[in-house]
């Protein structure tokens, strides 16, 4: 048997907290996604002045992180590449930047998506995000 950590709510909860005050530090109007190593959602919040899409790709970023094990830039880069038949991959549909992994002792315990600004500045949220995690 494997002993791995995982998410709380009180974690998410925290998580979730930090990625919006840093969204509303910069007037950033972005929908931010929580979801656990499997990619199912936890946490979701649509910051007023969004744009309702925002709401369905930020968990489909972190899903795609989750999953992964790796953040979705990864993706993005290997389609902009050029090896666009990546694009058929299975249960990937947020290959876009701003899918982050939540890594607790080398094990990954979920992800944190956000959606709806400059994809470094949607990363620059889920990180102070992930910051907020007690470990």
């Amino acid at each position: 048997m494997i002993t791995k950590p995982a998410l709380t709510m009180d974690d998410v909860d925290a998580m979730g907290a930090a990625a919006t005050t840093e969204a509303l530090a910069n007037d950033w109007k972005v929908a931010i996604a929580i979801c656990d190593e499997g990619g199912h959602l936890m946490w979701l919040r649509r910051l007023e002045g969004a744009a309702p899409i925002s709401s369905y790709i930020a968990p489909q970023k972190a899903r795609t992180a989750a999953m992964g094990k790796r953040e979705s830039k990864v993706y993005e880069d290997v389609i902009n590449e050029g090896r666009t038949s990546f694009l058929s991959a299975p249960e990937l549909k947020g290959m876009l930047e701003g899918g982050l992994p939540i890594l607790v002792d080398g094990h990954c315990v979920g992800a944190i998506g956000v959606s709806g600004v400059k994809s470094f500045e949607d990363s620059q949220i889920g990180r102070a995000g992930i910051a907020a995690l007690k470990v």
